[in-house]
Formats: C-alpha cells, structure tokens, sequence
C-alpha cells in the first residue's frame, strides 16, 4: 500500500436537468466534502471515483482499475435507494430513488470486493450493500412500520440524534469497549427491512429495533452504518466518535 492510503469514494449525481440555470442539461458527479475531511483526517487521500458510464462515455477506464489502483472504498450517503434493485415498485413518485447512481454503485462494490479490498458504507452506502447482497429495505420506515421512530427530521437534519445498542461480541462493539449504548445522528427515512444472507447484524436502534450497523461474514472487509459519522462534532465527547470505525477500515486495507 501507499505511503498514505488511497481511499475512494463513491460519487453522487446530479443528473441533467434543462431548466438548471447552471451547469444546463449537464450531469454532475460529485462528492460532499464532509465525507473527504473525515478520510482525510487519517491521514489518508480521498479520491472520487467517477461513473465511466453515461451518453457521452468516452475512453475505456474501467472500476476494476479504480479497485486495482485503491486501497479501499468509501459509499457515502445520498439519494433514496431506487426499489426496482430489490425487486419492489415505488410506493410513491417520491421514493423512486436514483436508479442510475445505484447501477454504478453496485458495480463499484463488486469491483472493490472482487479485489480484495476493503469496503465502508455509510448511511445509503449501507443500504447499497444490503440490496446488492439481496437484502430488501423499507421504502419508508414511518409508512411501513407505524410507530417506528422518527430516523429523518428534514428540519433538523444532522442535528436529529437516537441512541443505538452495539451487539455485545461484535466488530462494531469491539472497537468500542465498555459502550454498550451510545448516541448518533439519524437523516435517513429508509432502512434494512431484509438483511441479506452472510451479514451479522452489529448495532440497532433501541426503540424500534431497526438495524443501525452491518457486517459481513465474507472473505473480506465490508461494514457498514446507517448514521454519519462524518457529520459528528470531532470534539464532541455525547456523540459516538467515529475514529475507530475510519481507523479499523484503514487497517483492513493495510493488510
């Protein structure tokens, strides 16, 4: 591996909109830049991994060359999951997700673990696994089990927190110990309904049971958590630090 680890991140979309005043009837891939500072602060190099695919494709780059090349993958958070990935319709327009960017993500992901190297996902990065492992997820946790806590408060948004109960024995609760419960922010409205087979369920949200932390059983490093970590204050000792999880997915890749 490289001197400082080169970690890729998954790119967001912006897709091509005609009546867009900038960047008119262009799409745009992207990444937020708080998921890069939080990389980065381990010293690492974050490094967007671009869709090859698209109408004006030119060249032959592959994502199995951006696996080859990088030391690990970062799915960052995002649009809704669209449901035709696990085999399900839209219960409403809203929630048709972004199919295009899910394509190119499930893609990426059998790349990276195809190569061997390690994978992180956060928030819709947990649902991508999920679904590409043939997991299945609620369209809408408020709609499709009432009484569920609220996971998404589009007013608050990285200021909406929960609580979380790590799985005694766990990954996750071994990079935490003593912490059997701890806080962390919510900005997601869908969730795992169906965990997919060769997973191990890490971290749940005490009040409803929703599963809040993943990992699988396979051959290599692929974990995952629904809350942001990035989003979290650094400084902040009453929210659940996310170093740990950065510094153990760094790790897998140094092997």
């Amino acid at each position: 591996m490289s001197a400082r680890p080169r970690i890729g991140i998954s790119a967001c979309f912006l897709h091509a909109d005609p009546a867009r005043p900038i960047f008119t009837g262009k799409t745009l891939q992207y990444v937020e830049q708080s998921i890069v500072h939080w990389v980065q602060s381990s010293g690492a190099l974050a490094v967007m991994v671009p869709s090859p695919q698209g109408h004006t494709r030119r060249g032959d780059v592959t994502l199995g060359e951006y696996a080859a090349w990088l030391d690990g993958l970062v799915l960052h958070g995002g649009s809704d999951v669209w449901p035709g990935s696990y085999g399900e319709e839209p219960l409403k327009p809203e929630w048709s997700g972004d199919r295009v960017r899910d394509e190119y993500e499930i893609a990426l992901l059998r790349a990276f673990v195809d190569a061997g190297k390690p994978v992180l996902g956060v928030c819709r990065g947990l649902q991508v696994i999920n679904v590409a492992f043939g997991g299945t997820l609620y369209q809408d946790i408020l709609t499709q089990q009432p009484g569920s806590r609220t996971h998404r408060d589009a007013k608050l948004y990285d200021q909406n927190f929960h609580e979380i109960d790590l799985v005694p024995g766990t990954r996750l609760a071994n990079l935490y110990p003593g912490v059997a419960r701890a806080r962390v922010n919510s900005v997601h409205h869908q969730g795992v309904k169906k965990l997919a087979d060769g997973f191990t369920v890490e971290a749940t949200s005490p009040e409803d049971g929703l599963i809040e932390a993943i990992c699988w059983t396979g051959r290599s490093y692929l974990a995952a958590v629904q809350w942001h970590p990035e989003f979290h204050d650094w400084k902040s000792e009453e929210t659940l630090s996310g170093d740990p999880i950065l510094s153990s997915f760094l790790y897998a890749g140094s092997q």
